[in-house]
């Protein structure tokens, strides 16, 4: 990784007080330690209380003798989200550098959850311009279990460094070198078939879409010891998506090399995971089909029939729809082994994006009490997500007439749900089989969430295996 890992300050150090402070009736709900001066102070300031707003507090010496930050109303039942999953992480940009330790929080303050933001806050990617992070430490609150928000952050952080790292220095085989360095850290088990081998060992699909590239395409299998029941990812590592023949414009090509952000987020969490030591409960193993859709004399084209690991043929009506190709390949390996929860993600189609918009990715489960624990964990735990259904009325779009599949319907109706359609049609032995249309981008900078690259659905996921397996 390429960004420092995010930490709390020294429980020891001397820290200043946060109050967290909620609009009241008639003021703010300051709290009674504060003094005459104090409260008089914030009075002074306007300080109401409201969500997000800071009121620093001076010592007689001049120096700082703490802050108010409020919170807004509590949340009542039926209360619609937030406006900011993680709103302490503006006390954390916003603060002066320091150890702070939050004071006075009311009982319906999720602190976990507001801690696990204000390590969010800390990222920044340095890779190729300095950029200091806020220097504002947090004390991990008491009751909060620190080393479990170390490990979600250090998973995050590993999704957005991958994701915010151009194709120049990420491509398949720098995506390998990330996944060697995952499976390394952990004692994890790597196996990698690249270039015409994918053919010899039948992954012709993927073979097909990387094989203009100039980096050989390659399917990375990561298996981690452990014993219990099987939890296989899959994720999308399409490493930058010109489109192929069927050529994105320029406008559209932009931001491709986030177009491998399913393979970063199933990577931050198989690292979540490890560090967590849950990985000795399951068998966990991750499989990334890793390529670069790129244009050459030998590029796949327009009309080609491909024949696919499960054997079905697949009809290619664009070649921007690459990415069900190169997951069908790799689904239909994991399949084989019968997994209990197979769960595939991937930043597949800009049908999820125009139906629920950047930041709430769609998912497509046929078990109501999976897809229940999942949407439940993810709305718990600032990661919302929002089920989708495999609508199975519209499996004839993607039979086409001269192939058993259609990698790109026409019509331009329910495109985010053929493409689940599409890949659901090679996962016929995994008890349960879950998919995530992600887009793993950021587009506006808001607390514990910078601009650029973005986990989605790994905590979500996390919280919800309990249940599940």
């Amino acid at each position: 990784m390429s960004t420092p890992l995010a930490e709390f300050a020294d429980p020891a150090a001397d820290a200043l007080p946060l109050w967290l402070v909620r609009p009241g009736k008639n003021g703010p709900d300051l709290p009674e330690g504060l003094g005459t001066t104090g409260t008089e102070w914030a009075k002074a300031q306007g300080f109401a209380g409201r969500a997000g707003q800071l009121c620093l507090l001076p010592q007689a010496s001049g120096g700082i003798a703490g802050a108010l930050f409020g919170i807004g109303p509590a949340a009542q039942p039926g209360d619609r989200p937030a406006r900011e999953r993680f709103l302490l992480a503006k006390a954390a940009e916003t603060l002066p550098k320091g150890s702070w330790r939050i004071v006075h929080p009311g009982g319906d303050v999720d602190l976990a959850n507001g801690a696990l933001g204000w390590l969010f806050a800390q990222y920044r990617f340095t890779r190729y311009k300095q950029g200091e992070a806020p220097g504002a430490r947090l004390v991990c609150p008491d009751g909060v279990d620190a080393d479990r928000l170390l490990a979600l952050a250090a998973g995050e952080y590993l999704a957005r460094d991958l994701i915010n790292t151009p194709a120049s220095d990420m491509g398949p085989a720098d995506l390998e070198a990330a996944a060697r360095a995952v499976a390394e850290r952990h004692g994890a088990e790597v196996m990698v078939i690249a270039g015409d081998d994918l053919l010899a060992r039948n992954f012709p699909m993927i073979h097909a879409v990387g094989r203009a590239a100039a980096q050989a395409p390659r399917l990375i299998d990561l298996r981690f010891a452990g014993d219990g029941p099987k939890l296989t990812l899959v994720g999308k590592g399409v490493c930058f998506d010109t489109g192929g023949l069927d050529i994105k414009p320029p406008a559209s090509m932009g931001l491709m090399k986030k177009d491998m952000g399913g393979a970063a987020n199933v990577l931050g969490l198989a690292d979540t995971l490890a560090r967590l030591g849950l990985t000795r409960g399951m068998q966990l193993r991750v499989l990334i089909p890793a390529v670069e859709n790129a244009i050459s004399a030998n590029a796949f084209r327009p009309g080609d029939v491909l024949t696919s690991r499960k054997g079905l043929t697949v009809e290619v009506n664009n070649t921007d729809a690459e990415g069900r190709l190169v997951l069908a390949d790799a689904l239909a390996l994991a399949d084989e082994d019968a997994p209990d929860l197979l769960i595939s993600m991937a930043t597949l189609t800009g049908a999820a994006r125009v139906a629920l918009g950047p930041d709430l990715p769609p998912f497509f489960c046929d078990d109501d009490a999976v897809a229940a624990a999942l949407q439940g964990a993810g709305m718990a735990n600032a990661d919302p997500i929002w089920r989708m259904p495999f609508w199975e009325p519209y499996e004839t779009m993607i039979e086409p007439a001269i192939a058993d599949l259609d990698n790109a319907p026409g019509g331009g109706f329910a495109g985010a749900i053929t493409a689940a359609l599409f890949l659901r049609r090679f996962t016929q032995t995994a008890r349960h089989y879950v998919h995530f249309d992600i887009y793993g981008w950021q587009p506006g900078a808001a607390p514990g969430r910078p601009k650029g690259g973005t986990g989605q659905g790994m905590r979500a996921i996390l919280n919800a295996l309990p249940d599940i397996l």
